[in-house]
């Protein structure tokens, strides 16, 4: 040690990581939900359907049920049209054979042939049962894509059909597409996607104050916290719980309050406001640098309404509620990351059946004045869990979406999606994949609000999978579980035991934690010219820099890993 001050610069580089081969085609995040005077060529050429582009007349196609089929030509488009339906299931069909070691990719074009918002799905007969891959809401005059997946239990041969109840439209179908993925190019998506939005490539360079390199220096490396949102909802039961307090703040860095900030906990009595309790949890969160998101401002079904709601006439209920909005986000104003404005509003209508149709785009109308910072959610079920919920399809959703966005004063507000993810039945990767797909063309932000896994099914071993394939997701901007312990337990999933030791479930989130590269550490030694190179996970770092040259090695440096190029000198 002579005395002599050094100097280390830290060069960071976005490249494009090139880490992973897909055994096959990659996969196409893409989706339109614009209605086309044209419909797109098929996805992956067709993929196994025969015909994809009704350029062969009806090769590959016969009726299903008693529809009559069409081959039709306009502006040199050829397409398919079933007409004279009877049953909501009479249209054209395709045999296809599936194997259940692969997961489906499905996609196709459709208009009908009068009339506007025509739901029409696509229907996979197989031999265990009848599975609906998607659904779009389709328009005359032009085409709308239709993006879906499926899996299927037992290898063995299917029927694909298209499905409407309004039988007095026709069906017309194009550019079809069915892209079978093996479950190791399934993985490879996600890595891949993962690789090329959740991490950067970066390069460290150690130099001293000349700009000559230091070999064989030692960068030890620490997150301190993840760029990408994942958390879970938490009680008020965390306020007095110090394991409880222990478990949570070390693994996550945003929340939502179970119930503790609905209209049913913060004004039980008309007119007798108590926020103490949502207050206490917010400093806590606000202690331990954990952000929360605005949980819920109203919520549409009928059964979570307190009785004095109830009872208030049309003029009554409108003051009530413009009160409980701005009462809850003034008071909230600037602290929450996000608002879920009206819950659950594809499902239920309390406030459309006392206030009128137009009552959410109202609601978030006036949240849009009283907090136009903060973005407005919509959150709702099934709309990934299950595809056979015609009310919360993708294409519902952003009909609803662009109802309140179109609703005069809402232009310019800042609107968000929450899906709530709880899964009672076995998830269908493929759909969820594509839904979010679909979902993500609204170009507005995706969160997994209350991510949970029903009971009855193998909750650590779906937790996974759906995290998996959530977090890889490049549409999805953060992800809430809904297993927040309170003092009867949990909703259907915990993730500890009540002394808050990991059930298989938090076994499931420490480990993907740790292999997503969220909260780790590590000790790396740079090559002979001081380079060192690596793909981190976007977050915040605290970087030390140590070589026998040096004077100060305890030295901590602050470094934020985005997905944009950053220089950084670091000095002893």
């Amino acid at each position: 040690m002579n005395g002599i001050q050094y100097n280390l610069l830290l060069v960071l580089c976005t490249t494009i990581f090139s880490g992973f081969e897909v055994e096959a085609l990659p996969y196409d995040y893409s989706a339109s939900i614009e209605c086309l005077a044209n419909p797109h060529k098929p996805k992956y050429g067709g993929g196994i359907i025969i015909n994809p582009e009704l350029n062969d007349g009806l090769k590959g196609w016969t009726s299903f049920g008693k529809a009559k089929l069409q081959h039709t030509e306009s502006q040199g488009n050829k397409f398919l049209v079933a007409h004279s339906r009877i049953q909501p299931h009479d249209s054209m069909s395709q045999k296809v054979y599936l194997r259940s070691d692969k997961l489906y990719t499905f996609s196709a074009w459709i208009q009908a042939s009068s009339g506007s918002s025509v739901p029409i799905a696509a229907i996979f007969k197989t031999a265990s049962g009848f599975i609906s891959a998607g659904e779009i809401i389709a328009e005359s005059n032009c085409w709308s894509m239709l993006k879906g997946g499926l899996t299927v239990k037992a290898s063995g041969d299917a029927e694909l059909y298209f499905k409407s109840k309004n039988t007095s439209v026709e069906i017309s179908v194009d550019s079809i597409s069915l892209q079978p993925f093996t479950k190791k190019q399934w993985k490879s998506h996600q890595d891949q996607s993962i690789a090329n939005n959740r991490k950067t490539k970066v390069r460290i360079q150690a130099v001293d104050a000349q700009g000559n390199p230091l070999p064989n220096a030692t960068i030890s490396i620490q997150q301190k916290a993840p760029s990408f949102p994942f958390g879970c909802c938490m009680t008020n039961l965390i306020l007095n719980n110090p394991a409880h307090q222990k478990w949570f703040t070390s693994r996550f860095r945003v929340t939502t309050f179970a119930n503790e900030m609905k209209w049913y906990s913060t004004e039980n009595v008309q007119g007798r406001e108590d926020y103490s309790v949502p207050d206490a949890m917010l400093q806590f969160a606000q202690q331990n640098n954990i952000a929360v998101r605005g949980h819920n401002v109203f919520w549409d079904d009928s059964q979570y309404q307190l009785g004095w709601v109830k009872s208030l006439n049309e003029q009554q209920l409108e003051s009530a509620t413009n009160k409980r909005l701005n009462s809850v986000m003034q008071r909230y104003k600037g602290k929450v990351i996000a608002w879920d404005v009206v819950n659950e509003n594809l499902h239920w209508n309390f406030f459309e059946s006392r206030m009128g149709a137009n009552a959410s785009a109202i609601f978030y109308n006036w949240a849009f004045k009283a907090d136009g910072a903060t973005p407005l959610f919509l959150n709702d079920f099934n709309t990934i869990e299950d595809s056979r919920d015609e009310a919360a399809s993708p294409a519902k959703y952003l009909q609803k979406l662009r109802d309140i966005q179109s609703f005069p004063g809402n232009e310019g507000g800042r609107y968000g999606i929450g899906l709530e993810s709880h899964f009672n039945i076995t998830p269908n990767i493929p759909y969820i994949r594509a839904s979010l797909d679909t979902l993500g063309a609204a170009n507005v932000p995706i969160w997994i609000t209350e991510l949970d896994v029903a009971d009855h099914l193998d909750q650590p071993s779906i937790l996974e999978q759906l995290l998996r394939e959530l977090h890889s997701h490049p549409q999805i901007q953060g992800i809430i579980m809904w297993a927040g312990r309170g003092l009867q337990g949990c909703y259907r999933m915990c993730l500890t035991n009540e002394n808050f030791n990991n059930l298989p479930t938090g076994d499931v989130v420490d480990k993907l934690l740790k292999e997503w590269g969220y909260w780790s550490s590590a000790s790396f030694t740079a090559d002979s010219n001081g380079y060192f190179e690596a793909s981190l996970p976007h977050g915040d770092y605290d970087l030390k820099i140590s070589h026998s040259s040096a004077i100060d090695s305890s030295l901590v440096h602050k470094l934020n890993v985005a997905s944009t190029t950053r220089s950084l000198q670091l000095s002893f």
